[in-house]
């Protein structure tokens, strides 16, 4: 495709398109979870669910991808049924200029769904947990390209946390340091994507809908340019075993070692090895998470 004719512009659907212009409340959903994250064809019917979830609390759902070089905020049933069915590139906001002037289609990662959306004016994201810090940062300098992308993005993400495999008391501390917003919903303690605890204390407490909102107004007449986190438990009862987590990804990490696996490679070799040494335990969580993260951004959304 000639550079000339490369366009930056997000296709935002009619249905998202007028929700923004009579001010009603939408829900960004990223699309990595549907084409990466779930077995075919369980992710069809979960996206479907989580759009439905959104829908019937009054929000319109704003699932994001690139399809074909054009980034998508909002997708119909065929769209949808694309993500969930082709084998689809996984895109951060860094791969966004390469696949638009290449015309790849492309599941968006936290970063690149959280850039779109606030590109399109959407206030609230729902995924289910954040990238961060990596185990043994020092020696391998890994660390998530959410945290700086969120520290310049002006949108609310709701999520479980971060991922369990990585280093929560570090990307806390990273948060803190690119100085972005975290409360916790419900709980003074951070959450532990599979897990409903990390053990780390947050500073910050809302316990509703309104109370979250509230924050976001008081956020944006700030004219802050960095996300708020809204951090959201999973229910203790849908919870992973916390000593089988623990077991489980003490062995997988030792694996992950043994096999040479390193930087971008070592996040889906782990989240796999839950998967499977987990007999499928640590997928269900990570849907818990994901339904109640969606189930708070559209009430949030409601009530902004």
């Amino acid at each position: 495709m000639p550079f000339d004719d490369v366009s930056a512009e997000s296709t935002v659907s009619e249905e998202v398109r007028t929700a923004l212009d009579e001010g009603r409340p939408v829900v960004a959903l990223e699309s990595t979870i549907i084409s990466h994250g779930l077995p075919r064809p369980r992710n069809l019917r979960v996206a479907r669910e989580l759009e439905q979830s959104v829908r019937d609390r009054g929000a319109v759902p704003a699932t994001i991808a690139v399809l074909d070089g054009r980034p998508r905020v909002g997708l119909d049933k065929a769209q949808l049924e694309r993500v969930a069915t082709e084998e689809l590139r996984k895109l951060g906001h860094r791969d966004l200029p390469m696949a638009l002037a290449a015309g790849a289609s492309g599941a968006t990662t936290v970063s690149a769904t959280a850039f779109l959306a606030a590109r399109a004016g959407l206030r609230v994201f729902a995924t289910g947990g954040l990238g961060g810090v990596h185990r043994e940062w020092t020696e391998t300098q890994d660390e998530s390209a959410d945290l700086r992308l969120l520290a310049r993005t002006p949108i609310a993400v709701v999520c479980a946390g971060v991922k369990s495999i990585l280093d929560v008391p570090a990307t806390l501390q990273r948060l803190e340091t690119l100085g972005v917003s975290v409360v916790g919903y419900g709980t003074d303690r951070f959450p532990g994507f599979y897990l409903s605890s990390s053990g780390e204390p947050v500073d910050w407490t809302v316990r509703s809908p309104q109370e979250a909102a509230d924050v976001l107004r008081a956020h944006r007449s700030l004219a802050l340019d960095s996300a708020v986190i809204v951090a959201n438990p999973v229910p203790e009862a849908e919870q992973l075993d916390p000593r089988l987590h623990d077991t489980v990804l003490a062995s997988g990490l030792a694996a992950c070692r043994a096999a040479g696996v390193t930087g971008q490679a070592v996040t889906p070799f782990l989240l796999h090895y839950l998967v499977e040494h987990t007999d499928g335990a640590s997928l269900e969580a990570n849907v818990a998470a994901v339904r109640g993260n969606v189930r708070l951004a559209a009430n949030i959304a409601a009530a902004l």
